[in-house]
């Protein structure tokens, strides 16, 4: 995973983050992530839209490689 337009930001703000195939399934906050204890696992399906909002945080996943159509199957 990589973050996308921010320096080395790990708390609970606003935040773009590109994710590849071996990041699914999606779930916020991922692992490593210092939110782990600001909100609850939340699976995102990233898959159908090359894009997900975290409802909980603001957090923004894209996911790498999206041709814009739906993925089936990781």
């Amino acid at each position: 995973m990589s973050e996308v337009g921010m320096s080395e930001r790990h708390d609970n703000t606003r935040r773009v983050i590109e994710v590849g195939e071996s990041d699914l399934p999606l779930h916020c906050p991922m692992p490593g992530d210092t939110a782990l204890c600001s909100h609850p696992r939340v699976f995102l399906a990233v898959e159908e839209k090359g894009e997900s909002l975290c409802p909980y945080c603001g957090t923004r996943y894209k996911l790498k490689g999206w041709t814009g159509r739906p993925r089936h199957g990781h």
